[in-house]
């Protein structure tokens, strides 16, 4: 399958966590990019206040809110975009609207107050806790911890590539797919232990923006693909 039939294959995206900064850049980004958009939440009501805002900016965009679980099991694909702290707990609550499908997780184990410090979880990477949280009837796809959300949130080309790790390549490519909706590049990198790797590097990145006040700091692949 071609990553192109792949993007056909996913019409509707939820979004769990869709009323923080990076879940909601990403709502906003792939909502104009065409898609359905259900932006989940604890609560109904929060759900609806974040696609409110959404539309509120942009009022011709297909974005309805949602409590977390009505919105994983309506969506073809889930988005993961929770604090860690709460990254298993809202597995927990979802995990029955999510099965067959792919989830991509965001996770990122960042550790406060020292977040710009490398702190990986006893079972490697959250995207691994993620894959044995929801069981193997679920298609875990780490991706975007590298693109820093205010970009997300702003109109311009965004000069930073995204490492896509999984353990399913046709996984793997269906993010890819939704990743080239909003003008990245995606790049498969291995398979899901390999997201350890991607993870850790958003506290590098956290450090570089602090040291060189750098807003929003990115991670770019040099070389071109071959056919």
């Amino acid at each position: 399958m071609t990553t192109e039939d792949s993007a056909n294959t996913i019409k509707s995206i939820a979004i769990l966590g869709g009323t923080g900064d990076l879940g909601g850049g990403l709502a906003r980004q792939w909502s104009r990019a065409g898609y359905q958009i259900l932006i989940g939440s604890r609560t109904e009501e929060k759900g609806k206040a974040a696609a409110g805002d959404l539309l509120a900016e942009f009022p011709d965009l297909n974005v309805t809110g949602h409590e977390n679980l009505a919105a994983a099991t309506a969506a073809d694909l889930v988005v993961l975009t929770v604090p860690f702290a709460h990254q298993i707990s809202t597995l927990e609550s979802v995990k029955s609207g999510l099965t067959g499908k792919v989830l991509i997780d965001v996770t990122v184990p960042l550790m406060p107050p020292k977040v710009g410090t490398v702190q990986m979880p006893e079972a490697g990477c959250a995207a691994v806790m993620a894959q044995a949280c929801v069981g193997d009837d679920v298609s875990v796809v780490s991706a975007f911890q590298n693109v820093g959300a205010m970009h997300l949130q702003e109109d311009h080309a965004i000069e930073c590539d995204v490492l896509v790790t999984g353990n399913k390549k046709a996984a793997r490519d269906t993010v890819i797919s939704l990743i080239e909706a909003l003008g990245l590049r995606g790049w498969h990198a291995g398979p899901l232990a390999n997201a350890a790797a991607a993870e850790a590097l958003t506290s590098v990145l956290i450090s570089i923006n602090r040291h060189h006040k750098i807003n929003g700091a990115g991670l770019v692949i040099t070389g071109e693909s071959g056919s």
